[in-house]
């Protein structure tokens, strides 16, 4: 058998230190950027939870109550809530969605029994309309709606909501006019919201609140037009002008 030399430890702990070289370069974890999709699925789901609530608990109460009277009270708000229900899922499936037909454009009496919906829901809340025409696209139906709902939610203690909306045509390209007007005793607007329909709100801060106003900005953007608002403690007056595009 070969003798193996003892290994000489001083070999090896008077050796020069080796040079330590640059760490391995690491890239940050890149940060999640909200999907506007997915927020706007969550805010459909906070709007509804109230009423799909209210249809689950009148069941309830149904299924335990056997005085006349009170299965009767039972009944009317089971009507309610799906009713609500309803209007909020019709709402948001034209607001949010890719409703309103095959067509280019919607009969404007869609979005207008649309909001008339929530407005008569809410209760404390009075519509008035001037319209021009009979139909909008698209585009204009969708920044008409989600521009109405940012006026309802502004009136905390209800109040007047002024709609106007018109089709032009007279000028050298054709394009649809919005305006709306939320007042009432107290006007709640949310600054957030306003950065998001102008554009500056940064996007890691985009919430379900927030994720309407972002979606018409991109659209505005995306067809060349313009949005603006204007708040004031007793009035919300939000405008837009979108071209045609053909």
């Amino acid at each position: 058998m070969d003798r193996v030399n003892p290994v000489n430890l001083d070999l090896i702990t008077n050796l020069p230190p080796k040079e330590a070289g640059n760490p391995p370069m690491t890239s940050p974890a890149p940060q999640a950027v909200p999907d506007l999709a997915s927020l706007l699925c969550s805010r459909l789901c906070h709007d509804m939870l109230s009423p799909v609530g209210a249809l689950s608990n009148g069941l309830e109460l149904l299924a335990e109550e056997k005085d006349p009277d009170m299965r009767q009270k039972c009944f009317e708000l089971l009507e309610q809530s799906a009713r609500i229900s309803a209007d909020k899922l019709r709402f948001f499936r034209l607001a949010f969605g890719a409703a309103g037909g095959f067509g280019e454009m919607v009969p404007i009496a869609e979005p207008r029994a649309l909001i008339d919906a929530l407005v008569g829901n809410n209760g404390r809340i009075q519509a008035n309309w001037a319209l021009g025409g009979d139909s909008l696209p698209k585009p204009a139906v969708k920044t008409l709606l989600n521009l109405a709902l940012i006026g309802i939610e502004a009136l905390v203690r209800g109040g007047t909501l002024d709609i106007a909306a018109e089709l032009r045509t007279d000028g050298a390209k054709p394009c649809s006019e919005i305006v709306i007007r939320a007042s009432g005793a107290r006007v709640v607007f949310d600054r957030t919201i306003g950065l998001a329909l102008e554009g500056a709100l940064p996007t890691e801060e985009l919430s379900s609140r927030t994720a309407p106003a972002a979606m018409l900005r991109q659209l505005v953007d995306s067809l060349g037009g313009t949005l603006q608002y204007h708040a004031a403690p007793e009035a919300l007056v939000m405008g837009a002008m979108l071209p045609v595009v053909a």
